[in-house]
């Protein structure tokens, strides 16, 4: 959650530069002391990506290994995850430009400021990531429930022993032959004489 949240800060903070500073944002952002800024959110949105493919990877191999649908598990409260998580992107966002601002040498922006403008851009983030972490953790929970439970039963299973049966147990050259040739070998006796048909 924390990792989302630090993550989310990074997009709350593109959106409030852009509704603070219109078409101007991307010039303002990528210049002075914001100049790591481009950068950051190109690896901020790559991290995004790869943790939600890794986790719809982790629900997609959970329903192959199980056969089934995976069911979600009980799911945290929407308030209290949005609480935390606009909390924490807050907090970052207000330190990062006091930071940026202390760095460029320029005054630090005022107190209600940094919550105004903070608030505007972290929020809807807020809102998105608690939506998505509610639905994809729920689901990887499960999924990875599945998963431990079937590779436990794979480690379960016993493998079928091999075992070695003599096709017959007795040499016996008579009781070979009977089951081999049959009965019919057993009873005959010597060749008669051939009978020579004249026509």
């Amino acid at each position: 959650m924390v990792g989302l949240a630090l993550v989310g800060s990074q997009a709350g903070h593109l959106l409030a530069y852009q509704m603070r500073f219109g078409a101007a944002a991307q010039q303002v952002q990528s210049t002075g002391a914001h100049s790591y800024f481009p950068l950051l959110v190109k690896t901020t949105l790559g991290a995004i990506a790869a943790a939600v493919l890794a986790g719809l990877l982790l629900v997609g191999l959970a329903r192959v290994l199980g056969g089934r649908r995976v069911r979600p598990v009980s799911r945290p409260s929407f308030v209290g995850l949005l609480a935390v998580l606009f909390t924490i992107q807050l907090a970052v966002f207000a330190g990062q430009e006091v930071v940026e601002a202390l760095i460029a040498g320029s005054p630090v922006g005022s107190a209600p400021d940094l919550l105004l403008w903070g608030a505007l851009g972290q929020l809807p983030v807020a809102v998105i990531a608690t939506l998505a972490l509610r639905w994809l953790g729920a689901h990887v929970e499960s999924a990875v429930g599945s998963i431990r439970d079937a590779v436990a039963a794979l480690r379960a299973a016993p493998l079928p022993a091999l075992t070695a049966r003599a096709a017959y147990a007795t040499p016996d050259r008579a009781l070979l032959m009977s089951r081999v040739a049959g009965t019919s070998l057993a009873k005959r006796g010597p060749p008669s004489s051939l009978h020579i048909s004249t026509h």
